[in-house]
C-alpha cells in the first residue's frame, strides 16, 4: 500500500514496500525492507507508538540487500539522490541521509538523526538516536557515534572522536602495554 516507483527504478526479487515513494533509475536490492513501522513504544508499559509516515527515495539510489528502512513515525524517512547502502543496514524512523552519501554494510542509524551531504560511513558504525552529523563527514568503521559531529570531520573509535585524537591514545594504550 501507499507506493510509488518512477521510472527505470528497479526492485529484486522478495523486496518488502509499502509507505514510501521510490525516484527514478533506483535499485532495490533483494531482501529489503522499505515502509515498515519504526520502533517505538511507552518504556513502561510497551505500548506501541504509531508510526503514520512514509520513505522517500531520491533517484539514482542503491540500497544493498536485506537494508531496512523503517517509515517515519509522523513525517518522512529521507534518503536524498546518489546514495549507495550497502547490504545489512538498518536505517530508522525519520531518518534523513544527504545527497551522495555512502554507507557500508552492518551500519545501523537510530531514529531522528540527521546526516549531511557526502558522508562516508564504514561498516559496523553505530549512530544513535537525534543527532546532527555534518556535510562531508568520514565515520571509521566499528565507530559509535554518540554525539553531533561538525561538517568535514574524520572520526573514529567509541565513542567516537577527531580520528588523530583516536589514533594518538591507540598508540599510547599499546606503548603503555609494553
Amino acid at each position: 500500500p501507499n507506493v510509488e516507483i518512477k521510472s527505470g527504478s528497479i526492485i529484486m526479487p522478495n523486496v518488502s514496500l509499502s509507505n514510501c515513494k521510490i525516484g527514478e533509475k533506483s535499485l532495490i536490492q533483494s531482501g529489503c525492507v522499505i515502509g515498515g513501522k519504526g520502533f517505538g513504544f511507552t518504556p513502561s508499559d510497551k505500548i506501541e507508538i504509531m508510526h503514520i509516515g512514509n520513505v522517500l527515495i531520491g533517484n539514482n539510489v542503491d540500497i544493498g540487500s536485506n537494508t531496512t528502512i523503517d517509515r517515519g513515525s509522523i513525517d518522512s524517512t529521507i534518503i536524498e539522490d546518489n546514495v549507495r547502502i550497502d547490504n545489512l543496514v538498518q536505517i530508522a524512523h525519520n531518518v534523513e541521509i544527504g545527497k551522495n552519501s555512502i554507507i557500508a554494510s552492518q551500519t545501523g542509524i537510530a531514529g531522528s538523526t540527521i546526516i549531511g551531504k557526502n558522508c562516508l560511513i564504514g561498516g559496523q558504525v553505530g549512530i544513535s538516536g537525534h543527532l546532527l552529523i555534518g556535510n562531508n563527514v568520514r565515520i571509521a568503521a566499528k565507530s559509535g557515534v554518540t554525539k553531533n559531529i561538525l561538517d568535514n570531520m574524520t572520526v573514529a573509535g567509541f565513542p567516537a572522536q577527531d580520528i588523530l585524537k583516536w589514533k594518538k591514545m591507540i598508540i599510547n594504550n599499546i606503548r603503555d602495554s609494553k
